[in-house]
């Protein structure tokens, strides 16, 4: 009878393997922070990151707000806090001096139902909720990090006594564009809106679902049926919202993508990641900017910019390539870092918010709009340059993808053995990538290397001599018994080149934008000095990259840079 018993529950397994929508073969697997030692000006970037979030304002004594220190967003500054600390220290490999007091400090400034903020009888309140789904996000990724129990207890605490318990309130979270107001909010402020009797709203209108993004990861460490229930009542309810006539918030929308393809694999129901597909391509249209940067809300094109946002559409467009392999995404996600992500740093290591070009705003060029969104965008900042060292490789099987040129160092755990690469690239401003094997004891591998749309005539070398080359959805591909001292090279031209702009309703059909490689250029009125051999003369004007590391002069209001030019 146990046999037959065991026997029903494979087959019950299978079952449900077949029926769920997804990928045939097995996942494509990001590699842990103790895979990859990063260098050059990736590293530079998520040191100054870490050297700002362990300034005064970041430190155990200030991160802690009130209610009205926070603007009714508790929760949200501290779990944003610790996601950054985390993701930036084991990016760097350096540890944090002030986060493990931050950690401790945590049970006195939950409330006496074991939360963030005040206790709402009878209501709900989405930033409430949206605060501690980042608070929920920051303390998972420690304790995945770290594997502290009482931070467990937190979590748990948290999921069950504000989530869990609000079961039922998520069916009635109001959706009708013609309710909600819109055209309201401001930066860093936030502005009471219409409620109703249950619900207490906000002007970033669905900020409930960045909560829910944070109840998934919960769920990944719980997974208990009762989170389950109320992670599948508010996902329910998204579904439903006309997120364009609503004019949901980008950042809300996006995180909420996220959480659905980490729910989809926790379930294995990848319907999720078709769904999150859907709506990134919804947001390409109707929610980037030129510099492939967000605009705040939907359809609101005279509102700014905002690095959060920036930083989810950058992990969401790596995270649908990994779970689609179009290599569109892979794509996406190259001009999202280079053209948005890295020209929202700033000198101090933190992230700012910038204006959006276009007919909206009456303005061709791009600048600064706020110096730094230091209430939520720097820490985000930790996030996103924290995924992006971790992006340097990916695993399946026996094959190692390499989706973007990193200086870095690899050490990788494959089937057999470890397998072990040091790459050297001088791209985007130059043409070349090496890769260099220190150790394999995987024996046979394939190893692929990244070509973009815009690269031209690449050659592959394998110890100076040429190879064939082998295309697969955007990569190079070779393999063979790889051995200590080999070496492979990619080499390739970019070109300038022309391209359309990405809105059409909030520029013109005349209005056209220049690249080269994945680089946005411009034409500067202060110039940076930056990458002096990057000059291009296009029609008499001196374009130079968008793209820089963190230039002091890109905090001047006097700073501006014209993306958008006329036939």
């Amino acid at each position: 009878m146990k046999n037959i018993f065991s026997l029903l529950i494979l087959c019950g397994i299978f079952i449900v393997s077949c029926d769920t929508k997804g990928p045939a073969t097995r996942m494509i697997n990001m590699i842990p922070f103790e895979s990859v030692e990063i260098h050059g000006e990736l590293r530079e970037r998520v040191l100054q990151n870490l050297n700002r979030l362990e300034e005064e304002k970041y430190q155990p004594q200030n991160v802690f707000l009130t209610e009205e220190q926070s603007g009714n967003w508790p929760g949200d500054t501290e779990g944003r806090t610790i996601l950054g600390l985390v993701m930036d220290a084991q990016a760097s490999k350096r540890s944090p001096v002030y986060l493990e007091r931050i950690i401790d400090m945590i049970p006195s400034k939950l409330n006496k139902k074991g939360y963030m903020g005040v206790v709402y009888e009878g209501k709900m309140s989405e930033q409430q909720l949206s605060g501690n789904g980042w608070m929920l996000r920051g303390l998972c990724a420690y304790y995945e990090w770290k594997q502290d129990e009482k931070v467990l207890e937190y979590i748990k605490s948290i999921a069950n006594n504000l989530f869990v318990a609000g079961k039922g309130f998520y069916t009635e979270y109001p959706i009708d564009p013609n309710f909600r107001d819109k055209n309201v909010g401001g930066e860093a402020v936030t502005i009471e809106v219409r409620g109703t009797d249950k619900w207490i709203l906000s002007s970033d209108v669905g900020c409930l679902f960045i909560g829910m993004e944070g109840l998934i990861h919960a769920y990944a460490h719980l997974k208990t049926s009762e989170v389950k229930a109320v992670i599948d009542e508010m996902f329910a309810k998204l579904r439903e919202i006309d997120i364009l006539k609503i004019q949901a918030q980008t950042h809300a929308t996006l995180t909420a993508c996220r959480g659905m393809i980490r729910y989809a694999d926790i379930t294995g129901d990848y319907s999720y990641v078709e769904w999150a597909e859907k709506v990134f391509n919804l947001y390409k249209e109707h929610g980037m900017t030129e510099n492939h940067a967000n605009y705040n809300w939907f359809e609101r094109f005279d509102t700014w910019t905002e690095p959060c946002a920036i930083v989810d559409s950058y992990m969401l467009a790596v995270q649908l390539w990994q779970h689609t392999e179009n290599p569109v995404y892979k794509e996406d996600a190259e001009l999202i870092y280079y053209n948005a992500l890295s020209h929202a740093q700033r000198d101090n290591g933190g992230f700012g918010t910038d204006n959006c070009p276009g007919i909206a705003s009456q303005e061709n060029c791009l600048h600064p709009h706020s110096y730094e969104a230091h209430w939520c965008c720097t820490m985000r900042g930790g996030e996103g340059l924290g995924s992006a060292v971790q992006y340097a490789a990916f695993i399946r099987e026996d094959t190692v993808y390499l989706p973007f040129f990193r200086d870095c160092e690899l050490n990788l755990m494959l089937e057999n053995g470890k397998l072990s690469l040091l790459e050297k690239t001088n791209y985007p401003f130059g043409t070349f990538a090496e890769f260099i094997v220190t150790e394999n004891q995987q024996g046979k591998v394939t190893l692929k290397f990244p070509f973009m749309s815009w690269m031209e005539n690449l050659t592959l070398l394998y110890n100076g001599e040429p190879q064939k080359l082998v295309k697969e959805k955007g990569f190079l591909a070779l393999t063979n018994k790889f051995k200590a001292g080999d070496t492979i090279q990619v080499n390739f031209e970019m070109k300038l080149r022309k391209q359309k702009t990405l809105n059409s309703t909030n520029t013109k059909d005349s209005q056209y934008k220049m690249y080269y490689g994945p680089l946005l250029l411009g034409d500067e009125e202060i110039a940076t000095g930056e990458y002096k051999n990057m000059l291009f003369n296009v029609n008499g004007r001196e374009l130079t990259p968008v793209y820089h590391l963190m230039n002091n002069k890109v905090r001047h209001k006097e700073y501006k840079k014209q993306i958008l030019f006329e036939e």
